[in-house]
């Protein structure tokens, strides 16, 4: 088979150590994605991301196919050959964009009509035209189209876009059954329901019985409590089927991503390692470090002392500072390679924790760590870097 989930042991917490086989290689899981939305991870190199330990990396469809194109993409041998990425890639379907530009887009039954926020030409996407440039670019894992609603959001609303995702669904297994291959590509559903468990509950349990290869969680992490995105990804987890591997969407931050993971989360994504990267934000060990504040200005400490990535192995903190303030491009660059390693380096503690059982302790560690962060010379400092 050509894809294969193991879960290979379960922490009291009920996180899951697993490995996931996909065509183009094996990734650990629980497993955080890079994101590398137009088919790069911003500011960094595939050979760098290698070199990082990244096993597999996120790419959007719906920025792909407005350029390139999915179809020059399928052309010169599919999105791994384009990007130069062997491993594996999972791409969503368009369906956060549908709530992140909401002024561009209108919703019905039959899909969703947009306009291009590069040109304002206008687009019309149904389920199906979401999985046929899915097929087309060829990532391992993928998404059928959504509906993510904002929060907070009335009942009915948010029924109305459960249901419809549900029959989108539907629509995406019949035309990938006709079209798609399993052997090349795995077919995620999407759970929907805002913050409503009865309906997150509902949407989840049809879901399940369309028997999906996978499930991903959707439509959290969009400004809600934390303690609400716990409570709507464990309501959901509860009922997903155990052999399958789930994906929670778009989250999180980096003293979070333990909460998530005690939950059944298998994977997740976020943009916040790149983009704090590129606002000068730096996580480390002991808390976040504000890089473009003044006091850093004769600082010749790495970022992090207990880090062993290259940045923290050669830079100092006065460098990193210099270069943010000069608006030199290497700045961006060094912080991503950073904060992305910071990631990985945290997933990579989480399996060993699971491993030894110990999860919930190092959990609670990590956010006495973050809650103990470096304090900026200047509050604005924090407001600025949003």
């Amino acid at each position: 088979m050509a894809f294969r989930f193991e879960v290979l042991k379960t922490d009291p917490t009920g996180a899951r150590l697993g490995r996931l086989e996909t065509p183009h290689g094996v990734f650990d899981t629980p497993a955080f994605l890079p994101i590398g939305t137009a088919g790069t991870v911003k500011g960094i190199s595939q050979d760098q991301l290698e070199a990082l330990g990244a096993q597999i990396v996120l790419a959007n469809t719906y920025h792909l196919y407005l350029r390139p194109g999915h179809e020059r993409i399928r052309s010169l041998g599919g999105l791994h050959a384009f990007m130069s990425w062997p491993h594996p890639i999972l791409t969503d379907s368009g369906g956060y964009q549908v709530f992140s530009l909401a002024e561009l887009r209108k919703v019905t039954d039959e899909g969703v009509t947009f306009r291009s926020h590069l040109d304002g030409t206008e687009h019309f996407f149904p389920p199906e035209r979401a999985l046929e440039v899915e097929l087309a670019l060829g990532a391992d894992l993928i998404m059928v189209l959504d509906e993510c609603i904002a929060l907070p959001a009335e009942e009915a609303a948010t029924r109305a876009a459960a249901r419809r995702t549900l029959e989108w669904a539907r629509r995406s297994r019949e035309y990938f059954g006709a079209h798609g291959d399993p052997r090349r590509q795995m077919l995620f559903a999407i759970v929907q329901g805002g913050a409503c468990a009865a309906i997150r509950r509902e949407n989840a349990e049809e879901l399940a019985a369309l028997d999906f290869p996978g499930y991903a969680i959707g439509g959290l992490a969009v400004g809600e409590a934390h303690e609400t995105t716990c409570g709507m990804t464990e309501e959901v987890t509860k009922i997903l089927p155990g052999e399958k591997p789930r994906y929670l969407m778009g989250v999180g931050k980096a003293e979070d991503i333990a909460d998530y993971v005690m939950r059944g989360v298998d994977f997740m994504d976020c943009v916040l390692p790149t983009r704090n990267a590129r606002n000068g934000w730096l996580y480390t060990s002991h808390g976040r470090v504000v890089i473009r504040s003044a006091r850093y200005a004769e600082d010749l400490r790495p970022p992090d002392g207990a880090c062993q990535c290259p940045v923290c192995r050669r830079y100092t903190r006065a460098y990193l500072r210099h270069l943010f303030v000069c608006g030199e491009m290497l700045g961006p660059i060094l912080n991503s390679i950073h904060n992305v390693h910071f990631y990985l380096e945290r997933m990579r503690g989480i399996r060993a924790a699971i491993a030894e059982g110990t999860l919930a302790v190092r959990a609670a560690q990590w956010r006495q760590q973050a809650g103990a962060e470096e304090q900026p010379a200047d509050p604005r400092e924090e407001a600025e870097g949003a």
